[in-house]
């Protein structure tokens, strides 16, 4: 994606392809996306989990962001805003439901919680390499959300609030415009 410049088409296949598997699976197993989290019954219960984090990040951001000058907000954080979150599932998904979930509910061998979700957290954590304020930031994100998710299986929330935070991350901590880094190509010939 990084060594092609082609954030866009990767994302864009990466959504397609993954919704096509979940729709796929859903219609072999109708229990399949209340087991991966696709679910909306504890919604409320699993954003108070996560709200407390989410609001303590956002004022870290603005300090980390104030105190290094990377402090970047145009208009272009709204579409990000808003189309990031659909992302950030997909992420959850693969990395915090496949990963987490699968290791957690495995039946040949039980592997304690702490371990599937420091496990968990450092493979999302190295995906996000080499950009070190990311592989920090994903890490920890990680870490609540392996523990959340394996007490409440709600990908929605931790998606939605992965794209938020990840998008507000971009825009103060890192100093990045995703739009510009996603779009670019496209509104530019």
């Amino acid at each position: 994606m990084d060594l092609l410049q082609w954030r866009f088409t990767f994302i864009l296949i990466s959504i397609t392809g993954w919704t096509v598997y979940v729709v796929y699976r859903n219609s072999q197993d109708k229990g399949i996306l209340q087991y991966w989290g696709f679910r909306t019954d504890n919604f409320k219960e699993t954003t108070m989990r996560i709200l407390p984090f989410g609001i303590i990040s956002v004022i870290a951001f603005f300090i980390i962001g104030y105190i290094q000058s990377s402090i970047n907000l145009t208009w272009h954080i709204i579409p990000i805003l808003i189309l990031y979150p659909v992302w950030g599932t997909i992420q959850q998904f693969l990395v915090i439901a496949l990963v987490a979930g699968n290791l957690h509910d495995l039946n040949s061998r039980r592997f304690p919680k702490v371990t599937i979700i420091l496990v968990t957290a450092l493979l999302f954590g190295f995906m996000h390499y080499p950009y070190y304020w990311l592989v920090l930031a994903t890490v920890i994100l990680a870490l609540l959300y392996g523990y959340i998710y394996l007490r409440s299986r709600n990908v929605y929330v931790l998606g939605l609030f992965h794209g938020w935070l990840g998008g507000l991350f971009f825009y103060t901590v890192v100093g990045r415009d995703p739009f510009i880094e996603i779009f670019g190509k496209l509104a530019d010939p």
